[in-house]
């Protein structure tokens, strides 16, 4: 049986021989110009205590340096206050986190990630999470930041997920939220707990577009046109992703219309003509919008105008159409969260009947997408069935009616249930494969039209599949 009294002692007499320069064999050179400074460090206790100094000492030379130690490391990457805290650890054990700010316990934690002390990144994460919650709220920013930079965060990776889940509001109240990328901003106003508040995501999203153009001016009747283009472009990629017809006409024309020089013709116009039916008292296309609207289309691809598109289309209807039907966009699969591998998507979407599978083309703003009304198998079987259908928008960002459709030439070999690939559409009218499948390919098979300009391959960005289920 272990008695713990003695480890006290034992730290402190380590915590000596750190202080004691007589038998030191290692320097350590930490820091840049001007802040640079030299530690005397003892290399058996490096070699148990890091595993990157470890690796470092066994490929240096050891040759005796003129000052007599064996060997001399540098780490410019760490500023000498922070390396001295760490020794401490190292040698004794004592890490006395109370006593230092929080930016100083992050830059403890990005270091000891940078040596390799595990077992501290774990004591710091949960010190964090319990003791400065709120200071990581308020600067959600650098904490998602860091924790994703690397792997070994996935304690503070989950509490950026968590947060954003279950409390989105705190990191648009945050003091750096005007910090935020543009990326991460897109994907915090896709999140169902926060873009049901229409009014609150535009409110924030112009006030991060303003953040990014210091010199427009304060008041909005200033404006020059220069202005309203300057300002449309910072926010080009975050319009498609507000639900505007969600809005009452009073909060479109006291919040939305005075910007209305930054939103694409076409959207202002089918908004302008929305309102005026509305103000007319014509129900419907609020009960359109709204049965589609208030289900979770939890998307990174599309909106919940591809998605009411989609539907008229499941019922065999023209754009021009009413809708007939209102659906239900239950996500089931996303290769970002859920893996790119087939055996992935068999696992999850094999047996299921009625989905959507929505693919996102790398490096270019085309969505590629098809319906499979039948259940997916992995059984090399053909599937026929006349009422599957591909599609691709080509131009995301502005006009959604800018679209192909394709259709089946014939009730046969529509679907292909392949282990070793993805989804499969046609003989490869649309294809996911390969291990990771991060690749696909279009071409001329099955259906009526190549959803693409060019047939071949292409990269895939991200993809999502989704189950659709009729709303009563």
């Amino acid at each position: 049986m272990y008695d713990n009294k003695f480890l006290p002692k034992l730290s402190e007499n380590f915590l000596e021989i750190l202080n004691d320069g007589e038998f030191y064999d290692t320097t350590i050179e930490v820091g840049n110009d001007p802040y640079v400074k030299i530690f005397r460090t003892h290399m058996v206790i490096l070699n148990y205590r890091s595993s990157y100094l470890r690796r470092i000492l066994s490929i240096t030379n050891v040759n005796r340096n003129n000052d007599g130690s064996l060997t001399h490391i540098k780490l410019p990457n760490i500023s000498p206050g922070i390396f001295q805290i760490i020794l401490r650890y190292i040698y004794g054990g004592r890490v006395s986190l109370e006593e230092y700010d929080t930016s100083d316990i992050i830059e403890i934690l990005v270091a000891s990630r940078e040596l390799g002390l595990n077992e501290l990144i774990s004591h710091l994460q949960s010190f964090l999470i319990e003791n400065k919650k709120n200071w990581m709220e308020q600067n959600f920013n650098l904490i998602y930041k860091t924790s994703f930079e690397n792997d070994s965060f996935l304690e503070l990776q989950n509490f950026c997920t968590e947060l954003i889940s279950k409390e989105p509001e705190k990191i648009f109240n945050s003091i750096n939220f005007i910090s935020l990328s543009e990326k991460f901003l897109i994907s915090l106003i896709q999140h169902n707990n926060i873009k049901k508040n229409v009014i609150q995501v535009w409110e924030h999203v112009l006030k991060w577009g303003i953040a990014q153009n210091p010199r427009l001016p304060s008041v909005l009747s200033s404006y020059s046109k220069e202005d309203f283009i300057t300002l449309e472009n910072t926010l080009h990629h975050f319009i498609p992703f507000i639900n505007f017809f969600s809005l009452t006409s009073k909060e479109y024309l006291d919040n939305v219309y005075p910007y209305k020089k930054i939103i694409p013709k076409d959207l202002r116009k089918n908004l302008f003509k929305y309102f005026i039916e509305q103000s007319s008292n014509n129900p419907e296309p609020m009960i359109i919008i709204k049965e589609t609207s208030s289900k979770s289309i939890d998307s990174k691809i599309i909106t919940i105008r591809h998605a009411e598109l989609i539907s008229k289309w499941i019922d065999k209807l023209e754009i021009t159409d009413k809708m007939k039907n209102s659906y239900e966009f239950k996500l089931i699969l996303r290769g970002s969260r859920d893996g790119f591998s087939p055996s992935k998507f068999h696992e999850i979407c094999d047996n299921q009947f009625r989905t959507i599978t929505i693919i996102k083309v790398k490096d270019s703003n085309e969505i590629l997408g098809g319906y499979n009304p039948i259940e997916w198998k992995s059984n090399l079987a053909i599937g026929d069935m006349i009422d599957s259908f591909l599609f691709s928008f080509i131009k995301i960002e502005e006009n959604i009616e800018d679209y192909i459709l394709s259709r089946p030439k014939e009730e046969k070999n529509v679907i292909e249930n392949d282990s070793f690939s993805g989804p499969v559409f046609g003989n490869r009218d649309l294809e996911l494969y390969g291990e990771s499948y991060m690749q696909g390919c279009c071409h001329p098979g099955d259906y009526d039209t190549l959803i693409r300009k060019t047939e071949g391959f292409f990269s895939v960005e991200e993809y999502e599949v989704f189950q659709i289920k009729k709303i009563d």
